[in-house]
């Protein structure tokens, strides 16, 4: 008989195609890093594949305390998208409850359900107070390009164009890694199509291109409407999904699906 191989049980969630590993921590082994454990368990190739893993662990304070790494292994503050699946797998595991609140990085999040069919669940999240600075321009190698930064409990770049070009995923990368933003940033570049609507594409920290972004979505809406752009509320349309943000009483609200995809176990041999 062989060695026994330890394995840790996961399952994959989605928000508008941003894709979530959640593992509950009392389940790895002591000594496992959970920084390169992300690494390994997210690559496309020789993983499981996603853009992050949300690592579970108990806490008074909440619900649960989820601890996001990106698939570089890197630590962020917050995924609003990550936080609702967070939100469904917590449901789904009790089978109650209808208001998670997830303690993470940027303060505890209230993920609030509004409808469920089956694993596809729907969530409205209160993120917080938004902190919006003022347009300003950075050099980049092609030349200079201007956006909002916008901080929801996580750092945010908005550029506004009147279309997305191809290489812009070249252009928000070389914008995340700026010396300007000291902790690097994320990038949403923004197109607005409507009073009501805008459509984005998202290029993260730690993960580059992602299909959705919860707090990019926010971001993005919250410097449209600073800016005179656009109206709450905002459809936010991305490639993987349409979310939901509305500005009341000097807070965003953010509505959008969560959908509790496959279970498994990972080997951890090595």
């Amino acid at each position: 008989m062989g060695a026994t191989v330890p394995v840790m049980p996961f399952v994959k969630a989605t928000a508008c195609g941003n894709d979530f590993l959640i593992i509950e921590a009392q389940n790895a082994p002591a000594e496992l890093n959970p920084s390169a454990f992300a690494r390994r368990i997210c690559d496309r190739h020789y993983g499981i594949g996603a853009d992050g893993v949300e690592w579970l662990l108990p806490t008074p304070e909440a619900d649960v305390r989820a601890r996001l790494f990106n698939a570089d292994g890197s630590e962020a503050e917050l995924s609003g998208n990550g936080t609702r699946c967070v939100a469904a797998y917590l449901i789904f595991r009790r089978e109650h409850d209808d208001e998670i609140r997830v303690q993470t990085l940027a303060g505890i999040k209230r993920c609030k359900l509004l409808e469920r069919d089956g694993t596809n669940f729907r969530f409205e999240m209160a993120m917080g107070e938004p902190q919006s600075g003022e347009a300003f321009s950075i050099k980049l190698a092609f030349g200079e390009i201007s956006g909002i930064p916008v901080n929801v409990g996580n750092p945010h770049f908005v550029v506004f164009t009147d279309e997305f070009l191809p290489g812009w995923q070249a252009e928000a990368a070389e914008i995340g890694k700026h010396h300007d933003f000291e902790h690097g940033t994320n990038v949403e570049m923004v197109r607005v199509t409507g009073p009501h609507e805008i459509e984005m594409r998202i290029f993260e920290r730690g993960a580059g291109e992602t299909q959705s972004s919860g707090t990019g979505s926010c971001a993005a809406a919250v410097a449209a409407l600073f800016s005179g752009r656009a109206q709450s509320p905002l459809r936010v349309i991305a490639p993987g999904g349409t979310q939901e943000v509305r500005w009341e009483r000097g807070e965003v609200f953010l509505s959008g699906p969560a959908q509790l995809l496959c279970r498994g176990e990972f080997f951890v041999d090595r």
